[in-house]
């Protein structure tokens, strides 16, 4: 089934071009964030997210984002019992007033529960345009913006060593479609790499896009380990439903 709401540009990817992308120390990341004393603090993070602060930094949203995986609610494969409630609405290529006021209600309260779920956020910004609500949906436009940049600012996506880094395996497929691909095939690497292949757009054309699930993983069967994953080091292949 063909989902027809109008994907937003990726203005992100064109935003990094003014610096080169750079692997993220995941140590550092959890020592900032953790420390109650430093600027990177995580409740003093997504409180500047919160206020709409738009003088945060990529640097703050490198933290905000891959710094969220060491908070205690997280889990990668959490379902927001919200996000499922209107999805025949997410077909339609056209929405009537109470529609769009439905998606931005479920949507809010998905984002409540999982502040990083893209695709929630795209719904909104799509729903709050119809409503003419330009204002609010500027303000989740940048922070969509911010955090897809955040994304590709960790690497090149071309090979293993410059795999981007992502908390949620349903970014990689989210980045992907911002950039206009199509993903044909999905295959884990050992130890802890995505390899998405894409269709070719051109004869030169990149197909294959890598993805760092080290850290994510780690951190998900640290805080929910099942028999056959005590070793948190030893990282196999995916074997929990990322839909």
């Amino acid at each position: 089934m063909k989902r027809l709401i109008p994907l937003i540009a990726l203005a992100a990817l064109a935003l990094m071009g003014f610096r080169e992308p750079e692997v993220p120390d995941m140590e550092q990341i959890r020592a900032e964030v953790t420390d109650p004393a430093s600027a990177y603090y995580y409740p003093k993070l997504m409180a500047r997210y919160e206020r709409n602060e738009t003088v945060m930094t990529l640097d703050d949203y490198r933290r905000l984002y891959l710094g969220y995986i060491f908070e205690e609610d997280f889990n990668p494969y959490r379902t927001s019992p919200y996000a499922g409630l209107v999805e025949e609405l997410y077909f339609k290529s056209h929405h009537s007033k109470s529609e769009c006021d439905q998606i931005i209600k479920y949507a809010e309260l998905s984002l409540k529960d999982d502040p990083f779920n893209l695709q929630q956020i795209d719904y909104l910004i799509y729903a709050l345009r119809e409503k003419k609500k330009n204002n609010l949906a500027n303000i989740w436009q940048y922070r969509l913006n911010h955090i897809l940049e955040t994304i590709v600012s960790t690497g090149t996506g071309l090979d293993r060593d410059h795999a981007w880094y992502v908390i949620n395996p349903q970014h990689e497929y989210f980045l992907l479609n911002k950039m206009g691909r199509v993903a044909s095939n999905f295959e884990f690497q050992e130890p802890w790499f995505d390899h998405i292949t894409v269709e070719p757009k051109g004869p030169k054309d990149s197909t294959h896009y890598y993805f760092n699930s080290q850290h994510f993983l780690r951190q998900y069967r640290l805080k929910f380990p099942t028999d056959d994953s005590e070793d948190t080091d030893e990282i196999g292949p995916r074997d929990v439903d990322a839909d």
